[in-house]
């Protein structure tokens, strides 16, 4: 505690602490500010989402695979901390040497400003919050900065005279560090009634909740009965909305209002065609459950739901567009920037990729795409499931290349067959004698028609499959294990409706999905 004490009375310390609290007024008058412009003005969104746009995949993929959903949390907490560490060097360099500091300062708010007006649907004005932040927190800089300097030239009491400390009348550490207090509360205040300011004008929600879904011209098939594994613990067949996986690259949720939606149908069509909301619900919708996997999901990953989707199909928009021949594409664009490739005859076809509008039951949750997602039955999301999608451009391979794509992702993503085991989980211990083995399995459009297990390296044993809904949900399974003591292994793979068995051979997410079987360990007491 000495040490500490004895460093918070260095100048420099003092001068990291200034560039803490300035730092603080930057992105909280932005935050404030920002209330009145779109979320993605404000600097903390468009610095994280200009840095997963320029995150490589193999970054991303480590990402999902250590921190799963909560990946966007992790990243806010390392952008603090490189926020903390900038702002303590750009303080110590504004004490030493004020030129210098000032235009670092500078130079981050540039950074900050280019990152705000170069994302999706942001208009140049919508760099004014990082603006007046940027001058707030140069203005704070120098008033704590400047009483260092004086602090600085006061002369010190001799170290072995026992003698006090000459009196600085109002350069005094004690102020200098309620001051810095005072500016980093009110900072905090300011961001705190920011974001309560920009709830407060945002209507999403309330419109959302308002939302009256009609009824679907075309009902979802009933779930026969016996779809739930009988292994307890196993997820359940249907995935609550609050559940449900999210991976996307949205660090805000975009907000459009149903009202002011709109979807452009275009590129290598006849005719062009525009939706508003109000068509959609006009529409003869239809109703279907459907299994979305992310291309990300590790072996055994939880990165997989099951839900009801309401919604018009897909194939009926582009009958009206008409593609012209050679198109082979369509490039879906969100209105935060993201896109996704997906082969135009899946589109086309019987398997009903939508334009969703409910979920279970509800209108689209914000997060999961609200007002208008897409939703394609046999692909994973990362060149089909775009939310807050705005725009279909009906172009080529050959000519386009989607979000992923151009970072070396695969042009189509078919979803490869996969099971896993969900109990016991791995490093679980279970008493001796019958143990329940449970999970679930899927091959969405070629449905599962056979899941096997394998304890240590005994032969596989089929499991008993629960009841199949469609070929475009997942398929759950039960195995009743005589487990004896001592560690044991425990594999499992599935076999697909075509006659594949999903292969043993381990493959990353990176470029077209993992593959392998999963292994659990277990020990028997």
């Amino acid at each position: 505690m000495k040490k500490l004490l004895k460093w918070l009375k260095d100048p420099a310390a003092m001068a990291a602490l200034a560039g803490v609290a300035a730092a603080a007024v930057v992105l909280s008058v932005a935050e404030l500010t920002g209330a009145f412009f779109t979320a993605r003005a404000t600097p903390v969104i468009a610095l994280g989402s200009t840095f997963i746009d320029f995150t490589p995949p193999w970054m991303k993929d480590f990402a999902i695979a250590t921190f799963g959903t909560n990946d966007k949390a992790a990243l806010f907490v390392g952008m603090g901390l490189t926020i903390f560490l900038l702002a303590c060097v750009l303080g110590v360099v504004a004490y030493r040497r004020w030129a210098l500091g000032v235009a670092g300062v500078l130079l981050m708010g540039t950074v900050i400003v280019a990152s705000v007006v170069t994302r999706a649907s942001v208009k140049p004005l919508d760099a004014i919050p990082t603006v007046l932040g940027t001058i707030a927190g140069l203005v704070v800089l120098r008033l704590l900065i400047a009483p260092l300097w004086r602090l600085k030239s006061w002369p010190e009491a001799p170290a072995d005279t026992g003698a006090a400390e000459p009196d600085r009348p109002a350069t005094s550490r004690r102020r200098f560090f309620a001051a810095a207090g005072i500016t980093v509360v009110g900072a905090g205040i300011a961001a705190t009634g920011g974001r309560l300011l920009s709830a407060a004008r945002s209507n999403i929600s309330k419109a959302r909740e308002a939302l009256q879904l009609p009824a679907p011209a075309k009902a979802a098939a009933a779930v026969p009965a016996g779809v739930q594994s009988p292994a307890a613990g196993v997820t359940p067949w249907i995935t609550p909305n609050g559940d449900f996986y999210r991976i996307d690259t949205a660090l805000s949720v975009p907000e459009i209002t149903a009202d002011d939606w709109e979807l452009r149908v275009h590129g290598l069509v006849e005719e062009e065609v525009r939706l508003t909301f109000q068509d959609l619900l006009d529409a003869d919708l239809i109703e279907s459950h459907v299994t979305l996997t992310c291309v990300s999901n590790p072996v055994g990953g939880n990165l997989a739901g099951n839900a009801r989707w309401l919604g018009l199909p897909i194939r009926e928009v582009l009958k009206r567009a008409r593609p012209k021949d050679g198109a082979d594409m369509v490039l879906s664009t969100s209105i935060d920037g993201f896109s996704a490739s997906t082969p135009l005859e899946v589109l086309q076809d019987d398997r009903d990729a939508m334009l969703a509008i409910g979920m279970n039951g509800e209108p689209l949750p914000l997060e999961h795409g609200y007002p208008v997602r897409m939703v394609v039955p046999g692909l994973y999301g990362f060149v089909s499931a775009t939310k807050w999608v705005v725009d279909l451009e009906v172009t080529r391979f050959a000519d386009s290349k989607a979000y992923w794509t151009q970072r070396g992702w695969s042009e189509r993503g078919p979803i490869k067959t996969m099971a896993r085991v969900e109990v016991p989980k791995s490093f679980a211990k279970v008493p001796a004698g019958r143990v329940a083995i449970g999970g679930t399995a899927w091959a969405q459009t070629r449905g599962i028609t056979k899941v096997e297990v394998q304890i240590d390296n005994n032969p596989w044993a089929e499991a008993v499959l629960s009841t199949e809904a469609s070929l475009i949900t997942w398929r759950q399974w039960s195995f009743d294990w005589e487990a004896t003591p001592g560690p044991h292994y425990i594999k499992v793979r599935a076999t697909d409706g075509t006659g594949e068995v999903q292969t043993d051979q381990r493959a990353d997410p990176v470029p077209d999905g993992a593959s392998g079987w999963q292994s659990v360990m277990v020990t028997v007491e």
